[in-house]
């Protein structure tokens, strides 16, 4: 028979022993945190060199590596409209060693593709919205067309004698080709690449008439004269091309379409882990220099809480759900 004194003093010393665990627990996820990283971290980019999402991984790569102290490879995974790349971020361990960087594609593909092997939310843990930045429409100098509407008048008068490039099937250089279509019921053949670099390529090349990318990737290119621009899909002109006129001031409004650029991590990532790269990733993007770098090439920095990314994805998943219904789009 126990003692109420023995008793008493089990269950205080047993109160003591749960409060020292609860303090121990509540401190791993930070002291993990103030350990991580303690080596290379993995950026898969889902596409090929060359495009937005590459370039901008590529911009904020020596930054991330000195604010990590640990280098960040990027790692360029191109195929699918970006879901290979993506699967493996999303079946990577969740410890903070491999990350994505996805675009709108991310938020298109669960209604364009037949299948994606994937929950664009469930399976992964938003970390933040980095940036936007807005398509321009760019032709190759062979084209004899000099404005949208000489374009669409030239389409018109050729049926499927036309073609655009896009970074794959779902991206958003594919979606503004199909709006295009959709609001001036233009038939243009569309030509799906592994990423935005091959398209561009293959434009500034002549092989393709045209192609909806962003400004990152193709501003010298027209600056060279070799790729003709003809609008930007925004609701207002670009700082850094402000003589190309906005798709409203062409003719065509409605045709407002750009790309975002988001971290994620495998679902199930630690928070303080998630913490500490969006705290990082912040601090990169709106440091001075690094700010007037990315808006001189077109992009708007946002660097997002990890929350407000999960409800914009929501949003995008909904708003581009309408967009492939109404084109009547799917890709099996």
């Amino acid at each position: 028979m126990n003692h109420p004194a023995s008793t008493e003093n089990l269950s205080r010393w047993l109160l003591r022993l749960g409060a020292m665990l609860g303090i121990v627990l509540i401190g791993m996820p930070m002291a993990y945190a103030q350990g991580y990283p303690t080596r290379p971290v993995r950026l898969i980019v889902p596409f090929a060199p060359g495009g937005g999402a590459d370039n901008l991984a590529r911009t904020l790569n020596p930054a991330l590596n000195d604010a990590l102290a640990q280098t960040v490879v990027v790692d360029n995974r191109g195929g699918g409209g970006g879901t290979i790349g993506t699967e493996l971020v999303a079946r990577a361990a969740a410890d903070g060693y491999t990350l994505g960087l996805v675009t709108t594609g991310h938020t298109v593909n669960p209604s364009l593709l037949a299948k994606v092997p994937y929950d664009a939310l469930k399976d992964f843990q938003p970390v933040s919205l980095l940036a936007t930045q807005p398509n321009v429409l760019v032709v190759h100098p062979s084209v004899s067309a000099k404005s949208v509407k000489e374009l669409v008048a030239l389409a018109r008068s050729k049926p499927g004698g036309l073609n655009f490039a896009s970074g794959g099937n779902g991206s958003s250089p594919h979606l503004s080709g199909e709006l295009l279509k959709l609001i001036t019921g233009v038939d243009i053949a569309h030509i799906p690449y592994k990423g935005a670099g091959p398209g561009i390529a293959d434009v500034v090349g002549g092989h393709v008439h045209m192609m909806f990318v962003g400004p990152i990737s193709i501003e010298s290119h027209i600056r060279a004269s070799r790729l003709r621009a003809l609008a930007v899909a925004d609701t207002k002109r670009l700082p850094i091309l402000p003589e190309i006129p906005t798709m409203a001031e062409a003719g065509y409004a409605g045709i407002e379409t750009g790309t975002w650029y988001a971290l994620l991590a495998p679902a199930g990532t630690p928070a303080a882990i998630v913490a500490r790269l969006h705290d990082t990733v912040g601090k990169v993007m709106r440091a001075p220099d690094m700010t007037a770098r990315l808006n001189k090439q077109g992009m708007e920095v946002i660097a997002s809480t990890p929350e407000a990314l999960l409800d914009f994805m929501k949003a995008e998943l909904a708003k581009w759900s309408k967009v492939v219904k109404a084109a009547k789009l799917r890709v099996d």
